[in-house]
């Protein structure tokens, strides 16, 4: 095996173990003690656990071994054995974490620090192209057969579903409201990870000086500008559209130039959620 194989499969066995104890930590320190749910096998292990009494790292392993044993006919041999690592990683590190004091019995803040911490967890793990099994071992499956098929929906019900079992079972209305406040942020900072906080802006300018406006941009601004013909309807004319990717600080500058070259210009700002190539992020 290529020396550079072996260093990208180690660093990916890396961040799956890495993002598994993330996760964990989030689960036993926060999550767990407080009798919240971040939705998929977490929240079934979670009703297990207390009603039950079953340790809730060797449940998620219970829960996830046919899935895989499914798994292993569909899906990627090297996706799976990613899984699987990451899956009795989660567990183990839960069920040693589950030993020690929560950092907090207030729910509001575990379902805040949960999400959050989950969040970042997860990411690393999707990162590097792996899982801790349940839902997102299910979606992997499900794609197998259909390759098109949204699944946001159907796991967002999931979610609902298993989160309305967990108030039902333990009892308190209150650990679906706070669960809910943990399954936005979880899903949030996957995003945020993914995607990064900044949200670049574009601009779509319409004006009869489209030379003069881009010029100015390229030159005062030091932003490229691109040109799309289009047609205006209400009078049936050609029209050339500048687009022009910037970032928040530099809206304000291209706005102002426009307007001072053309105070008729038509200006559309909308937010890109991410931008690649140069002046922007780098792949």
């Amino acid at each position: 095996m290529p020396k550079q194989d072996r260093k990208h499969i180690i660093i990916e066995i890396l961040g799956t173990v890495i993002g598994a104890a993330i996760m964990a930590f989030g689960v036993a320190s926060f999550l767990l003690p407080n009798q919240l749910s971040s939705g998929g096998v977490s929240g079934i292990t979670t009703i297990t656990y207390y009603l039950l009494n079953i340790p809730m790292g060797t449940m998620i392993i219970l829960i996830n071994l046919p899935l895989f044993i499914f798994a292993w006919y569909r899906i990627g041999k090297e996706f799976l054995v990613k899984s699987l690592i990451g899956t009795v990683s989660l567990s183990l590190f839960i069920d040693i974490l589950d030993k020690y004091p929560p950092i907090t019995t207030d729910k509001f803040l575990a379902s805040i620090y949960g999400g959050v911490v989950i969040g970042i967890g997860t990411a690393i793990i999707l990162k590097v192209g792996s899982s801790t099994g349940g839902t997102e071992l299910v979606t992997n499956l499900i794609k197998t057969y259909n390759p098109y098929i949204s699944m946001s929906r159907y796991l967002t019900i999931i979610d609902i579903t298993i989160v309305t079992l967990n108030v039902v079972f333990l009892g308190n209305i209150e650990i679906g409201l706070y669960s809910a406040i943990t399954i936005y942020l979880y899903g949030k900072m996957v995003d945020i990870i993914f995607e990064g906080v900044y949200f670049t802006k574009l601009l779509f300018i319409i004006s009869d000086k489209n030379q003069e406006i881009a010029d100015a941009i390229k030159n005062e601004v030091q932003r490229g500008v691109t040109g799309l013909y289009g047609k205006g309807m209400y009078k049936n004319e050609d029209k050339l559209v500048l687009i022009c990717a910037a970032s928040r600080g530099d809206v304000y500058k291209i706005k102002d130039l426009a307007r001072k070259i053309d105070k008729r210009s038509f200006i559309v700002v909308a937010n890109a959620r991410e931008v690649v190539g140069k002046g922007f992020k780098e792949i």
